[in-house]
């Protein structure tokens, strides 16, 4: 049977609690500046995993979508602030669908 310490166990934070302490509370400036970063990260992520599942070059896909291989190269580092239209490019260049949804 796995014992633990609770002294320790009382030292450990939620993930909402270091954000809040390193990027403030949720609504404020800064934290919504973390998150929109870490969501350019996250898809920048799975369009490069798709690229590269196809054997894809950057120099390939930005060919296709007449773009430069540095601004793919951007896209997939989460460093650059992408419009609608250029990522509907690019899923439709990667086949990938995308079903926007009204809640």
């Amino acid at each position: 049977m796995i014992q633990f310490d609770e002294k320790k166990l009382a030292k450990l934070h939620s993930a909402g609690e270091l954000l809040e302490t390193k990027y403030g509370a949720e609504g404020t400036d800064c934290r919504r500046k973390f998150e929109d970063e870490a969501r350019s990260y996250y898809y920048g992520v799975i369009l490069r995993d798709r690229r590269r599942e196809l054997k894809m070059t950057q120099q390939q896909l930005a060919d296709k979508i007449g773009s430069q291989r540095s601004y793919i190269a951007r896209v997939e580092r989460g460093q650059t602030d992408i419009q609608v239209s250029s990522f509907m490019r690019i899923l439709y260049a990667l086949n990938i669908d995308f079903e926007l949804k009204m809640s």
